[in-house]
């Protein structure tokens, strides 16, 4: 519920509060580089709209639930939102730079009356992997180097081929329960962005400029307007893909309207969103959780992938979308979680659709062209060093402008 880095910020907050054993009188909050970028600019939900790191801290002591995970601040009376927004204009809560190659890095200090307790998180958004009360360690969990990606099981096993025979096989009883969730959340956030006043109303505008039934038109707006809502201040909850609710919105929505607009049956869409889903994990475990490289590029080729696939497409017509929207926009760059990822996110779109239309008409780019290799899976390999080695600098560049007064 809202957007991840904040809720992370939210969680490790609470959670120091909860060790500290009391209403901390002091907060000082530590983040990598990339939650600095990904949190700065969020609008965090259910504290009367503001915005930013101290924000997602200070409602995270007063009212967070720690217990709850990425769902902590769910729940937040009346008078913690007043006193949240009167704390977020004072010394209470200090916000510094982490010094840290771990891209998703946050570090919590709780001072109280006469105790200090820290919590950090490290990796994935609530994985805590040390907790201290003042010179005692209560818990400290041991590092991986393959937790760099952010992946905590092995995905190595993952390429298109078996992706695309899973979502044909699998049994829609050992998947449906989780599907349901992310088709009633991702919708209800979808129809919710596009009734409510969020952001600049990036999904009524793609409606109302492009009249008519084109189901493209439909798919953009639908993904920008749950985007634009959970960025700027929506409670729904959403069901994520590879950490982000950006890209788990952008990995189902489409596939999810797509199927409805064909008068597709629910096993049809069920199969399409394992694929999906699977699609855009694959994609970001060479980029990591975090990166220069926007999410939604890796989720939006996964939804016009899956879309061949509900068409009847063959493996080598899915694979001709992926190289499609890969050759395209795999230069888009996150500049941090905010109200234009509506935006790039309803751009990932069109782009994946345009691939979709070109795979169909058996059309695709070659090889090396650009960065495109002759096999599917060293293509997405190359997209994901672009992505993680490759935008090293341009992440730190971006960082510093973001951070210039």
């Amino acid at each position: 519920m809202g957007c991840t880095e904040p809720i992370a910020i939210a969680y490790a907050a609470a959670k120091a509060k909860e060790v500290l054993g009391e209403m901390p009188k002091k907060v000082i909050v530590w983040c990598s580089g990339n939650i600095i970028k990904n949190a700065k600019c969020v609008t965090v939900p259910n504290t009367g709209n503001l915005v930013g790191i101290k924000a997602s801290a200070i409602i995270g002591v007063l009212a967070g639930d720690a217990s709850k995970g990425l769902e902590v601040i769910n729940v937040v009376d009346d008078a913690s939102i007043e006193k949240a927004n009167e704390l977020v204009n004072t010394d209470y809560c200090e916000v510094k730079r982490l010094d840290t190659e771990v891209q998703l890095h946050i570090l919590v200090e709780a001072y109280g009356e006469n105790n200090k307790a820290t919590v950090e998180t490290k990796f994935a958004h609530t994985n805590i992997c040390k907790i201290t009360k003042d010179e005692e360690v209560l818990l400290e969990v041991e590092e991986s180097p393959d937790k760099y990606l952010g992946v905590f099981v092995d995905r190595g096993i993952l390429n298109v081929k078996d992706i695309y025979e899973f979502a044909n096989t699998v049994k829609i009883e050992d998947v449906k329960e989780l599907l349901d969730k992310q088709i009633a959340y991702n919708i209800s956030i979808a129809e919710e962005g596009l009734k409510g006043t969020y952001g600049i109303g990036i999904g009524k505008v793609i409606l109302e400029s492009f009249p008519g039934d084109s189901v493209v038109t439909k798919l953009k707006a639908y993904a920008a307007a749950a985007s634009e809502a959970r960025m700027t201040g929506s409670s729904l909850p959403v069901m994520t893909n590879s950490g982000s609710g950006n890209q788990g919105m952008t990995t189902s929505i489409p596939v999810i309207i797509y199927a409805k607009e064909k008068g597709l049956t629910d096993e049809q869409l069920y199969r399409g969103l394992v694929f999906s889903n699977l699609m855009t994990i694959h994609q970001k475990t060479g980029i990591g959780r975090l990166s220069a490289f926007c999410g939604a590029v890796s989720a939006g080729c996964a939804s016009g992938a899956a879309i061949t696939y509900l068409e009847g497409g063959s493996l080598e017509q899915i694979n001709k979308t992926v190289t499609n929207t890969l050759a395209n926009v795999s230069g888009i760059v996150c500049d941090g979680a905010k109200a234009s990822c509506a935006a790039k996110i309803a751009t990932s779109i069109d782009a994946a659709m345009m691939a979709h239309y070109l795979a169909m008409s058996d059309q695709a780019y070659r090889a090396n062209t650009g960065i495109l290799k002759e096999d599917i899976e060293d293509t997405i390999t190359a997209v994901g060093k672009l992505g993680k080695e490759g935008m090293k600098e341009t992440d730190k560049k971006i960082l510093d402008i973001m951070l210039e007064e």
